[in-house]
């Protein structure tokens, strides 16, 4: 299968491995020696367009989705916000935990609110727990297989029942795929990472889901580079709707570039429809955010918990299927995606015999390094 394989005979894809550090290297090089503003955003432009052209080198779409997160959204973000002398990078950083925060979804935990990020020398800190024990993530493990199963069934299953399988493979193919990285910095590097997922399907509301759950990374990235200064400009010009204009911003740029992941993932020209599934989101964000301080203003006691979880989950699968799936998933592109897929647990069989136990040794460290 073209799993691990390049796209272009011109890039090969080996050669990756040394031009994206160097091309962050070179980043940490020149932010050293520039102060922040236009002089260093016009020495990283190269860089930030080469990251957001580096998942397009790939054939695999898997590797192109991967890639597009990782470089092509988050490496981005983070090369902006640098420029500005924010976010997570910074030169001061040894080289090493600068490229890895650079090229992984992975933030540095600091130990007060005033420093900057940096590598931990301590064995006894842990991270906070993001999805549980062992058994939880043993059975994300096993239900991530059986998702993988199921691809070969899916023309038998509901468009509906297709799209839930599809729900859950994301968010178990980032569950299991970022913790591999921040397992890698505390074994290899001795950094102390931010967890990037906090058990989202207990969310129940909007406003949790997104901002305490879901992809904390971007959550971060995004207020750092949206939500903070719009809300700054806003302030200046409306101080009783600045938060309001900030989030509606997020929404909006979060859209974009999940317009941008689906263009990653399908080669295809982005629709729209994303776009307006955030901004729905926002807006309901926002609604949610008045009725909440109506509702307590009044004394009135909070709905049970269960209850909202009802209401999240059935407006989260209604948005799901009628905007975020169906532009993925038209036009031959769920066929596609589903024989990529599908192709995958035959890919990893053939590796079980010789490093099954690395799985088995990656469940367990993940836990009993604090990184689970």
């Amino acid at each position: 299968m073209e799993l691990l394989r390049g796209g272009s005979s011109t890039i090969p894809t080996a050669s990756l491995a040394v031009v994206v550090p160097a091309a962050a290297l070179y980043a940490r090089a020149a932010s050293a020696r520039l102060p922040p503003g236009l002089p260093r955003l016009a020495a990283l432009l190269p860089v930030i367009a080469f990251y957001a052209a580096v998942p397009l080198i790939f054939s695999s779409s898997i590797l192109r989705f991967v890639a597009g997160f990782f470089l092509g959204w988050l490496g981005t973000f983070k090369l902006a916000l640098l420029a500005a002398s924010r976010g997570p990078l910074d030169p001061a950083l040894p080289a090493l935990p600068f490229l890895f925060t650079a090229l992984f979804p992975v933030k540095l935990i600091t130990t007060t609110n005033n420093e900057r990020p940096a590598a931990s020398t301590s064995s006894t800190t842990t991270t906070t727990t993001s999805s549980g024990s062992f058994v939880s993530r043993a059975m994300e493990v096993a239900a991530f297989a059986c998702v993988l199963r199921l691809y070969s069934y899916m023309d038998t299953l509901h468009v509906y029942l297709r799209y839930t399988v599809y729900c859950l493979h994301l968010y178990l193919l980032l569950d299991l795929l970022i913790p591999c990285t921040a397992l890698l910095g505390r074994l290899v590097l001795g950094m102390e990472l931010e967890p990037q997922f906090d058990r989202p399907y207990l969310a129940a509301s909007l406003r949790e889901f997104w901002g305490r759950r879901w992809n904390l990374m971007v959550s971060a990235v995004l207020r750092a580079a949206v939500y903070d200064p719009v809300r700054a400009l806003a302030a200046q010009w409306n101080k009783n709707n600045n938060k309001e204009v900030a989030a509606a911003a997020s929404f909006l740029v979060s859209g974009v570039m999940h317009e941008a992941m689906a263009c990653y993932l399908l080669l295809r020209p982005p629709t729209g429809e994303m776009v307006a599934f955030f901004l729905l989101h926002c807006a309901f964000c926002l609604v949610e955010d008045r009725c909440v301080r109506m509702w307590r203003a009044k004394g009135w006691p909070a709905p049970p918990r269960a209850v909202r979880f009802l209401v999240l989950a059935s407006f989260m699968a209604v948005t799901m299927f009628w905007l975020f799936l169906p532009p993925v998933c038209r036009d031959g592109g769920e066929e596609m995606l589903r024989a990529e897929w599908a192709a995958v647990p035959a890919f990893f069989l053939k590796l079980l015999p010789r490093y099954g136990i690395l799985y088995v040794v990656y469940i367990c460290l993940i836990n009993v390094g604090g990184l689970d």
